[in-house]
């Protein structure tokens, strides 16, 4: 997994912002690592990461204070 095929929200700022979460996807599958520790990847099922946007862009879920 080279560093160019990973990318980040816009939101993110500058590319040089080391907190940031950045995806990639492959065969079905989406990996997801934050910048400051690019060592660790969590693999998770296309499907899966794609449900969880919607829910996210159609507000159903809370935020973990509310």
């Amino acid at each position: 997994m080279n560093r160019a095929s990973w990318q980040k929200s816009s939101f993110s700022g500058p590319d040089d912002n080391p907190d940031c979460v950045e995806l990639r996807g492959f065969d079905g599958a989406v990996a997801i690592r934050e910048s400051d520790n690019p060592g660790d990847v969590v693999t998770v099922p296309a499907p899966r990461v794609r449900a969880l946007i919607a829910s996210v862009k159609a507000g159903s879920i809370q935020h973990p204070s509310d």
